[in-house]
């Protein structure tokens, strides 16, 4: 397995971080422009990407205020899992965002820029949405 990982300091306390990615349809905000058609509900998101693939994911475990652990939803081009992680830090929270995906040598030299630019981006996002609430 081929590991993305982007770590962020949010001030908000770990129950909030948590609220907000525990539901599906707030991951539409972390999303770059890329991804189109997005459709939701609190356990699944389904989208494309721009000129590839449509993919839908759904969340598979769900630790309160610790972990959110994400999988296809049906059969993706390879395994992948997307774990958000929690803990507290301070008067705020450290959010890690994981994509380890089963790459063969192909993949891995066309996806691994777009997966570590989607890990950083996301965690980027998610403590410019929370840090203003």
């Amino acid at each position: 397995m081929t590991k993305f990982e982007s770590k962020v300091n949010i001030s908000c306390p770990v129950n909030e971080v948590y609220s907000f990615l525990a539901d599906m349809n707030n991951h539409r905000q972390l999303m770059p422009d890329e991804v189109l058609d997005w459709t939701s509900n609190v356990d699944e998101a389904s989208f494309g990407i721009k000129n590839m693939v449509k993919l839908s994911l759904k969340v598979a475990v769900r630790v309160e205020n610790q972990e959110i652990r994400i999988v296809p939803a049906v059969k993706a081009p390879f395994d992948v899992l997307l774990r958000w992680s929690l803990s507290p830090a301070g008067d705020g929270t450290e959010a890690i965002f994981t994509i380890e995906a089963d790459l063969n040598m192909m993949m891995k030299m066309m996806a691994s820029g777009p997966l570590k630019k989607l890990v950083d981006q996301e965690t980027h996002l998610l403590a410019s949405v929370l840090n203003q609430s």
